[in-house]
């Protein structure tokens, strides 16, 4: 415990305290002894990050239990399924750089519901670069982060509808396993200008008022 609190930076009293209050993982023990390791360690850095950027302990504490009660990386990301976005692997210091104080255990739960995030030992993965980066972009131009999950889990709902359509046309009309790769784009781009036109409409209705 001596070496471990040592090598965090903090006391052993701090490391004990943390202990009590669930905030990092019991040690491995052999008889008497009690072995730390290198998740111990990286515990005790974010932790000291977090509160570095204003979390309370106890928010650090709901947040941790969030973390390890999150999905399996494999769950969300279906591996072996193909896909297109491009998945981002975060430590919750660098989850923290990016999404500042709103990081709460709250967000950390509707993200892991969405399928935003999983976890994969001491690491979280987003699902989505592009998603990841929006999402920060929004928070950054003051949408809070609650508000961009909310709209997330409603676009979600479309999406899939939409989804169904064009895999139901496809089923319907495409010939063989090549045919549904090669139109997938072609989807994709109805949609991308149907929703461009939309949004246009609604801005000029927005900017007439």
């Amino acid at each position: 415990m001596e070496e471990l609190a040592e090598a965090a930076g903090i006391t052993a009293r701090t490391l004990r305290f943390y202990r009590e209050r669930g905030l990092i993982a019991p040690p491995r023990r052999e008889g008497r002894i009690a072995w730390y390791g290198e998740h111990h360690l990286a515990r005790l850095r974010t932790i000291a990050a977090l509160l570095e950027r204003g979390h309370t302990l106890n928010g650090i504490a709901d947040l941790a239990s969030a973390f390890e009660s999150g999905r399996d990386v494999g769950e969300v990301l279906g591996l072996g399924e193909p896909t297109e976005e491009e998945p981002v692997r975060l430590t919750p210091e660098q989850l923290a750089d990016h999404f500042g104080d709103q990081v709460t255990p709250e967000n950390f739960a509707a993200a892991l519901e969405l399928g935003y995030l999983a976890t994969d030992g001491a690491e979280i993965v987003h699902v989505s670069r592009r998603l990841l980066d929006v999402s920060a972009a929004l928070v950054r131009e003051g949408v809070p982060l609650a508000a961009v999950l909310a709209a997330a889990a409603r676009v979600r709902v479309h999406a899939d509808a939409l989804a169904t359509l064009f895999t139901d046309l496809l089923a319907d009309h495409a010939t063989g396993d090549d045919d549904i790769a090669r139109l997938r784009p072609l989807a994709k781009s109805v949609v991308e200008a149907e929703l461009s036109m939309a949004l246009d409409r609604r801005l000029r209705a927005l900017l007439k008022s």
